[in-house]
């Protein structure tokens, strides 16, 4: 396992394309683009922004019933893309032992951005599909904050069907 750490999320253009992109924390900096849907984007962008909703969205919630019933999220894996589908585990601490849950990674990632905790990824997972940092400077930010704001004002449920 090789820890990870959240970019953040960006929309890929011109498809419009919510991703989610995480960094290798040491060695080659590689970078692994993950493609989620828009609800989870969201998920995943408010809690990078601190942003607490009126009530608990899903992940808020599943995190409290872990808490309440005595478990902790330890950390979350990426742990493999099969027929391009990415998949995660969840790795919980619990009174009766160990426990590791299949996930979406866009879940996982959403559940570790509220509480902190680490992200790691496969190896072998990184060594076939991360990407090198490209060398020209990446957009501030700001700019890809902006552009999924701009994103999620015009994304309409329509657009799904």
């Amino acid at each position: 396992m090789i820890p990870v750490e959240l970019v953040g999320v960006r929309v890929e253009v011109p498809a419009n394309t919510p991703m989610v992109l995480l960094r290798e924390q040491d060695g080659r900096h590689r970078l692994l683009p993950i493609y989620i849907g828009s609800p989870e984007a969201s998920a995943i962008h408010y809690a990078i922004e601190g942003i607490e909703p009126p009530r608990p969205f899903t992940h808020d919630l599943f995190l409290t019933t872990i808490e309440e019933l005595g478990a902790t999220l330890d950390k979350i894996v990426v742990t493999e893309m099969r027929d391009r589908t990415f998949f995660a585990e969840l790795h919980l601490s619990t009174e009766a032992g160990d426990k590791v849950l299949s996930a979406r990674p866009s879940d996982a990632i959403a559940l570790a951005a509220r509480c902190g905790a680490p992200l790691y990824a496969g190896e072998e997972l990184l060594d076939e599909h991360g990407q090198e940092q490209p060398d020209e400077p990446e957009e501030d930010a700001s700019e890809i904050i902006d552009e999924f704001k701009d994103f999620l004002e015009s994304v309409d449920p329509e657009d799904f069907v």
